[in-house]
């Protein structure tokens, strides 16, 4: 059976934008939500958003924000600490045949060193397009799912499709992709107008 995933990154704190493409996702009949990070910094719901994502039975992984709030908070036992501390940098599955990677910025386990394709017109950095070509060329998976530059794209970079949702916060964007095809749809969230690129300082927010 095909097997459909929901994806959002970079929700930070925020919990309208989240449950929004949370209830897309049940619209649509998401089999597995993923989050590719950054579920803390900005926003002051940070509590409420992590317990959206666990009863989404969302899969996770840090951000540097996520990071960033544990040094502040020296890891507090706190559930919402631990639930952060217990978050790896990446996650890598099988699903339908298909090998998929899910990391904040950029594989292998980069926090900060976002895929950036898009400049702030939203239009392709071709640089930067080539730059990852050749920076994926030996990577072996057939779905990488990015966030943290808050661009909204699906490129196919050397053998591999690159996924950014966008931040459900900045961007009102999420993403459904469906395995085995790797169909992509990026989707604004409802009643919104989602930005291909948002918070534009060089992608590095």
């Amino acid at each position: 059976m095909p097997t459909r995933l929901g994806l959002v990154s970079d929700v930070h704190a925020t919990t309208a934008p989240l449950a929004a493409a949370l209830a897309l996702f049940h619209d649509e009949g998401v089999d597995q939500v993923i989050c590719a990070g950054d579920i803390a910094g900005y926003g002051d719901e940070l509590e409420a958003t992590v317990d959206l994502l666990e009863s989404s039975g969302c899969r996770a992984i840090c951000g540097n924000h996520d990071r960033w709030h544990l040094a502040r908070t020296h890891g507090q036992s706190g559930p919402v600490d631990t639930y952060l501390d217990g978050l790896s940098k990446t996650l890598d599955l099988s699903v339908e045949g298909r090998r998929v990677h899910v990391v904040h910025a950029s594989p292998p386990g980069s926090l900060m060193e976002g895929i950036r394709l898009l400049d702030e017109n939203g239009d392709m950095l071709v640089q930067e397009r080539q730059h990852w070509n050749e920076r994926l060329a030996a990577f072996d998976f057939d779905l990488l799912i990015v966030g943290h530059t808050h661009q909204l794209f699906a490129e196919r970079l050397a053998d591999t499709l690159v996924v950014n949702p966008g931040s459900t916060l900045f961007n009102r964007s999420c993403a459904i992709v469906d395995l085995p095809s790797l169909e992509i749809r990026l989707l604004p969230l409802p009643g919104e107008r989602a930005l291909r690129v948002s918070s534009w300082r060089g992608g590095w927010k």
